[in-house]
């Protein structure tokens, strides 16, 4: 199982990691990329971590 996080401060709202996002647990909320599914459904890919230029993700393994 996997947690996903985002870094709130960092991110700049380019969407590139919501419409990657195989799990479709990320979404928009006020602009910026936010976890609106269960963060507990992370596929533990990374797709989002490779796809942010802003290194706002962090995946942990629980």
């Amino acid at each position: 199982m996997f947690m996903v996080t985002i870094n709130q401060d960092k991110c700049v709202g380019c969407a590139s990691c919501v419409d990657a996002c195989p799990a479709k647990i990320l979404g928009m909320v006020d602009d910026k990329a936010d976890v609106i599914g269960d963060a507990a459904d992370c596929m533990g890919c990374e797709t989002c971590v490779g796809l942010c230029p802003n290194e706002c993700f962090t995946i942990m393994e629980l």
